[in-house]
């Protein structure tokens, strides 16, 4: 998928200017936030709720139904697909964000040149 330019993905999606307005130091845990809520929302969790990152989407509980309803919410927070082939074949969180990181967001990640 070739990359969006910066000022294309955020004049819709204020979540990726957020991520992109931090540090990159901090931005992978200002992510992992972000969709650990959507995760949270979805399994009706409290935010104090622990949610496991390496522990397997259906081992938490989620059904197939569940994990396209987070699928619609992510795309929707973060304006680009999500695969949901990667999440059935990759199924936590941590991947998810590994995914995400390297394969849709690049630039939020990569060193600075």
């Amino acid at each position: 998928m070739p990359a969006i330019p910066a000022s294309a993905e955020t004049e819709t999606y204020p979540a990726v200017q957020e991520l992109l307005d931090l540090p990159r130091s901090e931005r992978r845990d200002a992510l992992e936030a972000l969709i650990a809520a959507e995760f949270r929302a979805t399994l009706l969790m409290t935010d104090d709720e622990e949610l496991p990152l390496d522990t397997s989407y259906f081992e938490l509980g989620f059904t197939s139904l569940r994990i396209t309803e987070v699928k619609q919410r992510l795309e929707d927070l973060l304006g680009r697909p999500v695969s949901t082939t990667l999440l059935f074949n990759s199924p936590t969180v941590n991947q998810l964000l590994d995914h995400l990181g390297t394969e849709v967001f690049p630039q939020l990640f990569a060193p600075s040149a």
